[in-house]
């Protein structure tokens, strides 16, 4: 193709001319540095081009190189445990190449070409097969199988299909078409980043995700499959949630994207995970985990890129049946990167300097998200998959009522809002019981009956009844003091001061309390309300409210989050003993 010349240079923007033979989204290389770009714009042969890599000493009359082939990544077994940058160029091969610094225009394969693979075919020669249906498996990690599936665009007849060791570039199939044409199918499949991958059909997510975090779990669930959104001001807590969601919640793949995050985040994430145990699979949390890092101290515009990479490689471990989850975090700085480019592009701004087409990305971007059927040829091998988002948004002095925030609530159907209040009281999760919803909580009632407790939606709406009756009670108390409200009234703020401290209160570091099974929760819950019944029936007969908190099974309760979950049944049980004997 025929080469560009530059002709403007302004900041991660460039344009060039005598691109005519290009299209919009190619990746193209600028200057004899090599740097990856992509074009955004086209109108008369120009072409702007979005750099994701630093352009100082880049001048007018630089050549720039098409590639004819739009942002694509690189799908196939090694992905898991991988730790790559914006456009999945692999941090440990940049780092053996060039140092702890990244040189501009470093290529390197995202996918290593020289390690081989045990592939198992499951196919066999003369099958017809499809896009979409699985022909083999590789073992990628202890506890993931990589589906090795057929590309989009090829159909037909097996010919030949390999079994052994083989590296991600060998031919292990090769299928004929109905004109008599070969197509030679690999371990790895590249995929336009841009473009969602094709499914059989969109389902309605029906179960939850289970992620161990009980204010989470309790009052706001989100199904696998949904899509969340994490508003909170700086220091609130979006990151560590994130961090929690990405180590617990029960998805067979997680996405970790650090999108123009600081990079000490990314760096804990990457000195932790390594070190944890899945509570299900007992294996390392890496042996599930693809990570993205795109930190604030890297090039701007590669952020843009960075949310796309991330959603298409987990749009990939879902056509194979996964349940995977995504954790971008955060939004706001994609929505900057865009706002950036858009104001370099000399575009109409919209609100707050946002390009108007804002909220559309944002769209398309959660609308990925979603419970489906996979491609496959027959029904024998009909198989779902889920993905998960769940987006930190970093509003400017915690105001949600700022564009990305408000895009955001447009389209998920989960609100996870922060309180920079209960950060500060080391309240954590600092998640406000009261401004936050989950229009999935109805939907997934009948789901928590069969698999949690058949009491869990009655406590659970109890409780939520509870604080809410505190928050009013508060108002009463800071005019007239505590002394002025009956008895009635402070069970009730007794009960909702052990809700608060010792149910949705939760120690992101420590080894028990970190996670909580479904069945801990319930059983907590429980506990808290047959110490509601017994407290109540106590002040009937004359006990004042202070004498009886003080009992040491009430000090019971608040430590019973420490409680391992292997002793919860065993604890528990000596526990309602100690309330039945008080009453």
């Amino acid at each position: 193709m025929k080469e560009g010349k530059i002709i403007k240079v302004s900041g991660p923007l460039v344009i060039a001319e005598g691109m005519e033979e290009s299209n919009m989204f190619d990746v193209v290389k600028v200057s004899d540095n090599n740097l990856i770009g992509e074009i955004i714009e086209m109108e008369n042969g120009k072409a702007s081009i979005q750099v994701y890599e630093e352009t100082s000493g880049i001048g007018v009359g630089e050549p720039v190189y098409p590639t004819g082939m739009p942002l694509s990544v690189e799908l196939g077994p090694g992905m898991i445990t991988s730790i790559y940058d914006g456009i999945q160029r692999p941090l440990d091969k940049i780092y053996e190449k060039t140092g702890k610094n990244i040189d501009r225009g470093v290529q390197v394969n995202s996918l290593n070409r020289e390690k081989k693979w045990l592939f198992n075919p499951i196919k066999k020669v003369g099958d017809i097969v499809k896009p979409g249906d699985i022909i083999g498996t590789v073992k990628e990690t202890k506890i993931i199988e990589c589906k090795i599936m057929i590309p989009f665009g090829i159909s037909g007849k097996i010919k030949d299909i390999k079994n052994g060791e083989y590296t991600v570039t060998d031919v292990i199939c090769t299928v004929v078409d109905e004109n008599e044409k070969e197509h030679e199918v690999l371990m790895m499949q590249k995929w336009p980043v841009r473009k969602p991958r094709p499914v059989k059909q969109k389902l309605s997510p029906n179960d939850m995700l289970v992620t161990g975090q009980r204010v989470i779990d309790t009052f706001f669930p989100i199904t696998k499959g949904g899509t969340c959104a994490i508003p909170g001001a700086f220091g609130s807590g979006k990151t560590v949630i994130q961090h929690q969601l990405a180590k617990w919640a029960d998805a067979d793949v997680i996405i970790y994207v650090g999108c123009g995050e600081r990079g000490n985040e990314m760096t804990e994430v990457l000195t932790e995970f390594p070190h944890l145990i899945d509570p299900r699979t007992k294996e390392s949390l890496m042996n599930r985990t693809v990570l993205i890092a795109n930190t604030s101290d890297m090039p701007v515009a590669a952020r843009e890129a960075s949310i796309y990479t991330g959603i298409t490689i987990a749009e990939f471990y879902r056509d194979m049946g996964y349940n995977v989850a995504l954790m971008a975090d955060s939004t706001s700085r994609w929505a900057e990167a865009l706002r950036e480019m858009s104001g370099r592009l000399e575009e109409m701004p919209g609100e707050e300097g946002y390009p108007a087409y804002l909220g559309s990305r944002i769209a398309e971007f959660y609308e990925r998200a979603g419970r489906v059927e996979c491609l496959c040829n027959s029904e024998e091998e009909t198989r779902e998959g889920t993905l998960t988002v769940v987006g930190a948004v970093s509003p400017p002095g915690g105001d949600i009522a700022e564009p990305v925030s408000q895009g955001s609530l447009r389209i998920v159907k989960v609100f996870w809002g922060l309180d920079a209040n209960l950060a500060y009281k080391r309240h954590f999760p600092s998640i406000n019981w009261l401004t936050s919803y989950s229009l999935y909580k109805d939907k997934l009632d009948k789901w928590a009956e069969e698999h949690i407790s058949t009491e869990f939606v009655k406590l659970r709406n109890e409780a939520m009844k509870i604080l809410q009756e505190e928050a009013k009670l508060q108002e009463i108390v800071q005019l007239v003091g505590i002394d002025a409200v009956s008895n009635k009234d402070r069970v009730t703020l007794e009960v909702a001061r052990l809700l608060r401290e010792d149910y949705l209160a939760q120690d992101a570091f420590d080894d028990v309390d970190c996670y909580a099974s479904s069945h801990k929760q319930a059983y907590m819950m429980k506990l808290i309300f047959e110490f509601k019944d017994a407290i109540t029936q106590a002040v009937e007969n004359g006990v004042k409210v202070d004498d009886y908190i003080k009992l040491d099974y009430v000090a019971k309760i608040g430590k019973a989050k420490f409680i391992e979950e292997n002793k919860v049944d065993e604890e528990f049980k000596k526990i309602e003993e100690s309330i039945k004997v008080e009453k």
